[in-house]
């Protein structure tokens, strides 16, 4: 039985970053991301230091299939990838965020 790969941590948040990056591409992904986190774009750049907000970035692209695939392929990652990563940043993202 084959194992599946882990991902590091610090490829995790960077993943994450590439993510936030992808979202902020489009002022509807954007604004549909802020306002599940019910953060205001002044806020984002110091909340992305936060692992538990990284976390949180994948999920957001998890929870939507379509939005899953166009960031995989933007990345060039298998959409597997992003939930490894998720998972390797751990916790529970609570969505309110400070």
């Amino acid at each position: 039985m084959k194992k599946s790969a882990r991902i590091a941590r610090e490829d995790a948040e960077m993943l994450a970053v590439q993510a936030l990056s992808f979202l902020a591409e489009e002022p509807e992904r954007l604004g549909a991301f802020l306002s599940l986190t019910g953060i205001g774009p002044e806020a984002v750049r110091e909340a992305a230091g936060a692992p538990s907000f990284l976390a949180g970035v994948l999920e957001h692209i998890l929870d939507n299939e379509t939005l899953l695939l166009a960031f995989a392929d933007n990345a060039g990652v298998d959409p597997a990838a992003i939930a490894q990563a998720r998972h390797a940043l751990g916790g529970i993202w609570e969505r309110d965020v400070p």
